[in-house]
């Protein structure tokens, strides 16, 4: 086990150092699982301290995760420079691949918003590696999110009612085949940055990861 409940660390990445933070459980509860969380488009200055980011990770820890965030390669204090072509899911690998250093009875799940929940998405296609995906936010009318189509890592999947990117029949007009066991779900009056309505997809967020914790037992 590691500690303490709040960790600053550096672990290593396939370029150089990915500056990171570790949340346990609250209190005395052990882990249950252990998530990688991802964070948003590095170039539109997001980071691990974004705030869905931030957010969600401390909804997941309170759900009762160790909860992993880190800066992707050029963001931070991570060292490398941002690819943007699958350089940065070698990265999430990295971050797993120290997480399960950590834990290795705990089941692994992964996660991100926005950018983070493209790469999420695409490392879970090719590797199969987590148990379970929290995906917030993903940008369906910016960017190519096809690999959402060859997803079968069950979850959740959250948009917002009013996200400038893509709300949740935005997604399912361009990906109509989505894998059952992704449970899609839609924050009423948010937009992208759930200004305003992020204490609605935290609650969201933590009832979910606390069912699921229920169900694996």
């Amino acid at each position: 086990m590691v500690q303490p409940a709040l960790m600053q660390l550096f672990i290593p990445g396939p370029v150089g150092r990915l500056e990171a933070r570790l949340w346990e459980p609250p209190g005395d509860e052990p882990a249950r699982a252990a998530v990688v969380f991802c964070h948003p488009h590095p170039l539109f200055g997001g980071t691990m301290n974004s705030t869905v980011c931030f957010r969600v990770a401390r909804a997941l820890q309170e759900a009762g995760l160790a909860v992993l965030r880190f800066n992707f390669r050029g963001a931070g204090l991570s060292e490398g420079e941002h690819d943007g072509a699958g350089g940065e899911e070698g990265d999430l690998e990295a971050a797993l691949d120290w997480l399960t250093e950590c834990y290795p009875a705990l089941a692994l799940w992964t996660g991100g918003t926005s950018f983070g929940a493209r790469c999420a998405v695409a490392h879970a296609v090719h590797t199969r590696r987590p148990s379970r995906i929290v995906l917030v936010a993903l940008p369906v009318t910016a960017f190519d999110c096809s690999a959402i189509e060859d997803l079968d890592t069950p979850g959740l999947l959250c948009q917002g009612e009013a996200d400038e990117f893509g709300n949740l029949a935005e997604l399912e007009a361009r990906h109509p085949d989505l894998y059952g066991g992704l449970e899609l779900a839609e924050v009423g009056r948010a937009d992208h940055f759930f200004e305003g309505r992020i204490g609605a997809l935290g609650n969201l967020v933590r009832e979910r990861a606390r069912r699921w914790l229920a169900e694996d037992r």
